[in-house]
């Protein structure tokens, strides 16, 4: 087990593989701002290479790639006015944009509990791998704060409604609904994970991403059946509004189990974020890039510090862990349309030059 003076990120090369590995996992290996940047340094290594042929990212334990980032970080720092938080923001949405354009095949092992920012540091991967225990979530209605790391973009690439379940509800998805989710791509038992990092290390540096998906199904299996899958028709169906009054109308008069159970989580988010998240992913769905999205999100992130529901949000789940937030507004009907529209004010500091999103 790593000690406190241990590296937080742990770069090497194995053979022609580059491997980056998350190295905090008594925190679920939640992301700092000296882990983006070394990740960011290590791309671009690996990118400049020509003796790596692809990249791997894996988080060390066994509980999960990545839990997300150092919320309680965000929490300190945007009580006490700190430049951190913002910092920690624009260089992880960066990171996002990176991880989406790495020219070489990116490999990353979705094993255990990926979240939040988790999501951020592998769903871009060419190759997204999922075992017998991933549970992957964008759980972040239930802190006060909303999907980011560019989930409007990749919550709403599907002509469907999984996303919209995904993002408000924030319910964990094991493997085979992940990749129903259209979040993942191939499932392979935690045990062959060490087999499979050792044979991508053996491909040749000039190898293609057709070379890699070929060793990928060399170890992968069918998945367990889906679970939340199962439900899509009822899914597209009750989440299709564009409001968050009217979805929780349609699960209300719809009367079966699964939509009573969905109710009943929805009930326990912060309305403002319900509110903030489904107009994110509504203007994300119009989008044409990630960079638009980021973008967005970005700006968002500085109405965050300045809300009530995130800090109450972290208190109640990680300073106090009480489970009880309590709210501000309380009810949806409460939450005004300037209250919304605090989120959507264009950022003074733009992450992306000449990247513009669609009216907001």
């Amino acid at each position: 087990m790593p000690s406190t003076s241990d590296p937080q990120t742990l770069i090497e090369r194995t053979g022609t593989l580059g491997r980056i590995r998350l190295n905090r996992p008594k925190a679920l290996n939640s992301l700092t701002l000296p882990m983006v940047r070394d990740i960011e340094r290590a791309l671009d290594a690996f990118e400049a290479d020509p003796g790596i042929g692809a990249v791997l990212i894996t988080g060390e334990g066994e509980r999960g790639l990545c839990a997300g980032g150092d919320i309680r970080m965000i929490y300190d720092g945007g009580r006490a006015g700190s430049q951190e938080p913002v910092d920690f923001w624009r260089e992880e949405y960066h990171l996002n944009a990176h991880l989406n354009r790495l020219e070489k095949p990116f490999v990353a092992f979705m094993d255990g509990i990926v979240m939040g920012g988790g999501g951020g540091v592998s769903v871009y991967a060419s190759h997204r791998i999922v075992t017998e225990r991933t549970r992957f979530a964008m759980p972040e209605t239930g802190i006060g704060f909303f999907p980011d790391v560019g989930a409007s973009w990749f919550l709403t690439r599907r002509r469907d409604e999984l996303g919209t379940y995904a993002g408000l509800t924030g319910e964990p998805l094991a493997a085979a609904d992940t990749i129903a989710f259209g979040l993942a791509d191939s499932y392979v038992p935690s045990d062959r994970l060490p087999d499979l990092a050792e044979n991508l290390s053996r491909l040749p540096a000039s190898a293609t991403r057709a070379a890699v998906s070929a060793t990928v199904s060399a170890s992968a299996d069918a998945p367990p059946p889906a679970q939340v899958a199962r439900q899509h028709a009822s899914i597209d169906r009750l989440f299709a509004f564009d409001t968050i009054e009217e979805i929780l109308d349609a699960l209300a008069k719809d009367g079966s189990d699964f939509a009573e159970r969905t109710l009943s989580v929805l009930q326990t988010k912060s309305p403002l974020s319900l509110k903030v998240t489904l107009r994110l992913l509504r203007l994300g769905r119009q989008e044409t890039s990630l960079e638009a999205c980021l973008e967005r999100e970005f700006a968002a992130t500085a109405a965050v510090l300045r809300s009530h529901d995130f800090y109450e949000g972290v208190r109640a789940a990680v300073v106090d862990k009480d489970r009880n937030p309590q709210w501000r507004p309380a009810r949806l009907g409460d939450v005004t349309p300037a209250d919304v529209a605090a989120f959507f004010a264009p950022s003074e500091e733009p992450l992306f030059a000449g990247v513009e999103g669609k009216e907001t």
